[in-house]
């Protein structure tokens, strides 16, 4: 599980994503730029915005998840710097929402139509 606090999500960003495209090994890729504007929105104290290496999905990139203690996880893709503010939206609303399951419709366009896999709680799972 992740260790977050109750209360507490996490919001992991592929920072090592290039969307497909090929980058110079000094060059910030497109996922480390989604992670900068995500950082710069100073999301709610109980959001927790982790950098991560990779949540291979290269072909749908840039890639995030949102997760906490007792929620399903979601794995969203086709995001870029431009979305920030929808993932702050999304974000809100899953640390709103007790089991991580915000209502279909209530989630984001784009949360609606680009999510890549939903992953049960670990607890009760079977």
């Amino acid at each position: 599980m992740s260790g977050a606090p109750d209360g507490v999500v996490e919001l992991l960003v592929c920072v090592k994503c290039r969307q497909g495209e090929p980058a110079e090994p000094d060059e910030v890729t497109r996922g480390a730029r989604l992670h900068d504007a995500l950082a710069d929105r100073n999301l709610s104290e109980n959001i927790r915005l982790i950098p991560v290496e990779c949540l291979s999905n290269c072909t749908r990139g840039c890639t995030v998840a949102l997760r906490g203690p007792g929620r399903w996880t979601y794995v969203y893709g086709n995001l870029d710097a431009s979305h920030a503010p929808v993932l702050a939206e999304g974000a809100l609303k899953y640390r709103d929402a007790p089991d991580g399951l915000v209502p279909w419709r209530e989630r984001p366009e784009h949360f609606r139509k680009n999510c890549i896999v939903r992953i049960p709680p670990l607890e009760g799972a079977q």
